[in-house]
């Protein structure tokens, strides 16, 4: 195997590497020890080299390892963590220092190895900066993250987007969660939800050009750090208008970092698309500026997973005649 993987998977292993030492705190807890004052979402380069060193002097990997300080692996560190040299056997010193679970480590070698079946992608912006203050206004600041969102979304023989089932597991950042908001650019759908969240009663509102939103009350109220699991239904009432793109696309935008995103689309077999990708959009409002190819698997369905997903729009979009 080798010491050298290609560039686009080393720099995504040290995004997902940065991530976990960010956000997740099991990892988190064990640099911030070594500071005075951190701050959310940054992290502090002489704690990591700290926690490393004192992993080295109980677990030299050479003799001079026993006698190693922070400060002469902060550079290795930084160059970790932006990608630009991160080796294996760094990556494993990482690994074992901060004792990062087999199923994280195991995401971070398929990313170092090269695997396009996981990654993690951050963009500039999921909304115009107008209609962020509008959300934040109308809204408040996020209360929530998400640990997990998985979509699986059927289109009917129509060629209809029908209707998409979403399993949703949050965590509290704040004390006394008991709702969190559902946005989307539409309002052509109907709700319902079912485990873990409480009755909805009002419908959709405009929030902001091209965004609505209305309210999920939650099953139980959230202290901070506690997780539910949420499933909501998501019925579409397009027109069935099949030349229209918004009509041949299913997406999501994330402002706030999403983790674990599996996104699902199946079509019915007597309605095919003539070609289908998975493609990154300039914000809810803007074009497409990314996108790939994707094939239908066995059950004519696409299917694409995202370790962490932010400030960004992606999802699938498809062409009933090949010309589109």
């Amino acid at each position: 195997m080798t010491d050298a993987p290609a560039p686009a998977g080393r720099r995504a292993a040290a995004s997902y590497l940065r991530e976990l030492l960010a956000h997740q705190s099991r990892y988190r807890r064990r640099w911030e020890q070594y500071t005075v004052r951190s701050r959310p979402g940054e992290i502090t380069q002489l704690a990591v080299a700290e926690v490393l060193a004192q992993h080295l002097w109980s677990h030299p990997r050479v003799p001079s390892d026993e006698d190693v300080i922070a400060r002469q692996l902060k550079d290795t560190v930084a160059r970790a963590l932006s990608g630009s040299l991160l080796s294996r056997p760094t990556l494993a010193l990482f690994i074992d220092a901060f004792g990062i679970s087999s199923a994280h480590a195991d995401q971070l070698w398929r990313l170092w190895e090269g695997s396009g079946r996981i990654s993690v992608l951050a963009g500039h912006r999921a909304m115009a900066s107008k209609t962020e203050a509008e959300l934040r206004s109308a809204l408040g600041p996020p209360r929530h993250h998400t640990v997990s969102l998985h979509d699986h979304v059927d289109v009917g023989s129509d060629g209809r987007l029908a209707r998409a089932r979403t399993l949703q597991v949050i965590e509290a950042v704040g004390g006394g969660l008991d709702r969190i908001p559902y946005l989307y650019d539409t309002n052509a759908l109907t709700l319902e939800v079912g485990p873990g969240c409480g009755e909805i009663s009002d419908d959709l509102y405009q929030v902001s050009e091209g965004v609505y939103a209305t309210i999920i009350p939650l099953a139980k109220e959230l202290s901070v750090g506690e997780t539910i699991s949420l499933e909501y239904l998501t019925t579409y009432r397009y027109l069935g208008n099949l030349n229209d793109p918004h009509e041949r696309e299913f997406r999501r935008a994330a402002m706030h970092r999403l983790e674990n995103l599996d996104m699902r689309v199946a079509f019915h077999p007597d309605m095919l698309p003539a070609r289908v990708w998975w493609a990154v959009w300039d914000g809810v409002s803007g074009d497409i500026v990314e996108r790939e190819d994707v094939s239908l698997g066995g059950q004519y369905e696409v299917h694409r997973y995202l370790r962490s997903v932010e400030k960004t729009v992606v999802g699938f979009c498809w062409a009933w005649q090949a010309e589109d």
